[in-house]
């Protein structure tokens, strides 16, 4: 693990950020005729064939404000879970693979070892990576209806009330929720979840249904994800599970972050 890196415009440390490998696999390859993983899927990694269901949908103006300046404001609805998830997530771009770049860019923005109640990640793909800094709150789902998320009325209020200072004074005091005022819904788009193992570590394979770039219909995007707290694991580890989908023909060898593709077709 390399040293932590002191930004040169604040004496503060950057933040230590967990790592999440993220892959794609082919949906054609992997999804059987009911678009669930296939049995030989499941077994590579120790998978049952319960899931666990998620719901999730963003908040943006019609312009999309928010997202064009980096944040991406989301609540989620988590299977047998009694409480909504709220995340206020902004984006930092890594160049190459300067991650420490990147964190020192966030330090800058106050996202630093003193910013407690935030999180740190990088998401790393098969070639882009990029560091997310999250604000996670949780209300409870008075509602109780399933896996059913608010609609525009309640999600809004629910996100402006929990918004935190960094989101809402990001441009100007009170800009997050004055934007989450004039919000819509962008999905909800409901995925399912199977858990199992690789190398370890809890391996994620995600199946989310979205809209095509046509909105005429549903194209699948299969994800295949773990973390870890090492850099160096996260490398090894990206390398071997990505070796090991190429040699079963089961690697998309491209990037695809979720939030874009939903922000663009919702």
């Amino acid at each position: 693990m390399p040293a932590t890196v002191i930004s040169t415009t604040d004496t503060k440390p950057n933040m230590e950020p967990e790592y999440e490998v993220r892959l794609q696999l082919k949906p054609d390859k992997v999804l059987n005729h009911e678009n669930k993983l296939k049995q030989c899927v499941l077994s590579t990694f120790n998978m049952p064939e319960t899931v666990t269901k998620l719901n999730v949908q963003f908040l943006d103006t019609d312009c999309k404000d928010i997202y064009s300046a980096g944040w991406s404001p989301r609540i989620r609805k988590t299977e047998d879970d009694d409480e909504l998830e709220l995340t206020y997530k902004k984006r930092y771009p890594i160049t190459g693979d300067d991650i420490d770049g990147a964190l020192t860019a966030a330090n800058k923005d106050g996202f630093n070892t003193e910013a407690a109640k935030y999180e740190a990640q990088v998401e790393w793909g098969y070639k882009k990576h990029t560091l997310s800094i999250s604000r996670k709150k949780s209300v409870p789902d008075t509602e109780d209806n399933g896996m059913e998320l608010p609609g525009k009325h309640d999600s809004r209020k629910m996100l402006v009330k929990e918004a935190p200072d960094k989101f809402d004074n990001w441009k100007h005091g009170n800009w997050g929720t004055k934007a989450l005022r004039d919000s819509r819904i962008f999905g909800p788009v409901l995925a399912r979840r199977s858990i199992g193992t690789w190398s370890g570590m809890k391996l994620f394979l995600e199946v989310w249904p979205l809209l095509n770039p046509e909105r005429t219909g549903i194209e699948h995007v299969v994800e295949a994800s773990f973390k870890t707290k090492s850099r160096k694991t996260a490398l090894d580890e990206q390398r071997d599970l990505a070796k090991l989908l190429q040699g079963k023909d089961w690697l998309l060898p491209e990037d695809a972050l979720k939030t874009h593709i939903i922000m663009e077709r919702y």
